[in-house]
C-alpha cells in the first residue's frame, strides 16, 4: 500500500522524497489499514460470550455512539452518531458490544444507508430481540469538502426492524427517546 500512496503523491505533482513527505507513504498506509480495520473483526470475538440471560421486555437504548467511516464512492470520511436501541427476548447484549458492532461496520469502506442496516439486522441476529431500531446522523466530507461544498448537511438514516417497524407506539416511543 505504501508504494500506491508514494505513486499518489507522484501524480498530484508532489516529490515523495521532500522532506515533509518522505514517511508519509507509510503512515497513510497505516492510517488506511486502522480505518479499514472492521473487515477484519469478526462478529463472534466482538460478541465474545456477552449474551446473557434476562427477563427485561423494556426497550433499550445506547444513544450518541460515534461512530467515523469512509464513504465507499470518494474514500472521505463521514462521521456523527448512531442511536441504537432493542426490545429483549429472554436475553440482553453487554452495553459496549453494541458500540463494538457499530464500530465494526463503520471501519469499512461504506455508505451511511447500508451501515444503518448493517448494525440493525446484526444485532437483531445475535439477540433474537422482539424489534430493533437504529438511527444515525452523520456529515459527510465528500459533501462538504467537493462537489456541493454544504457545510452544514447532516444525513440521517434509519432501520426499524421487528416492533419498532410493526407497532406505531414503539416506533414513536424509541424516536422521542433518541432525540
Amino acid at each position: 500500500m505504501e508504494q500506491f500512496y508514494r505513486r499518489i503523491l507522484e501524480v498530484v505533482g508532489e516529490d515523495p522524497n521532500r522532506e515533509g513527505l518522505r514517511k508519509t507513504p507509510k503512515r497513510a498506509a497505516q492510517a488506511f489499514e486502522f480505518l479499514t480495520h472492521g473487515y477484519k473483526v469478526d462478529i463472534q470475538e466482538i460478541i465474545n460470550h456477552a449474551i446473557f440471560p434476562s427477563d427485561n421486555d423494556e426497550m433499550i437504548i445506547v444513544k450518541n455512539i460515534e461512530l467515523y467511516s469512509l464513504c465507499e464512492h470518494h474514500l472521505l470520511p463521514f462521521f456523527g452518531q448512531a442511536h441504537v436501541g432493542y426490545i429483549p427476548k429472554g436475553k440482553i447484549i453487554g452495553l459496549s458490544k453494541i458500540a463494538r458492532i457499530v464500530d465494526m461496520y463503520a471501519r469499512r469502506l461504506q455508505v451511511q444507508e447500508n451501515l444503518t442496516k448493517q448494525i440493525a439486522t446484526t444485532l437483531m441476529e445475535v439477540t433474537s430481540a422482539l424489534g430493533v431500531g437504529v438511527v444515525i446522523e452523520a456529515k459527510h466530507l465528500c459533501m462538504m469538502m467537493r462537489g456541493v461544498e454544504k457545510q452544514n448537511s447532516v444525513m440521517k438514516t434509519s432501520c426499524l426492524l421487528g416492533a419498532f417497524r410493526k407497532e406505531e407506539a414503539t416506533r414513536k416511543e424509541f424516536l422521542s427517546l433518541i432525540s
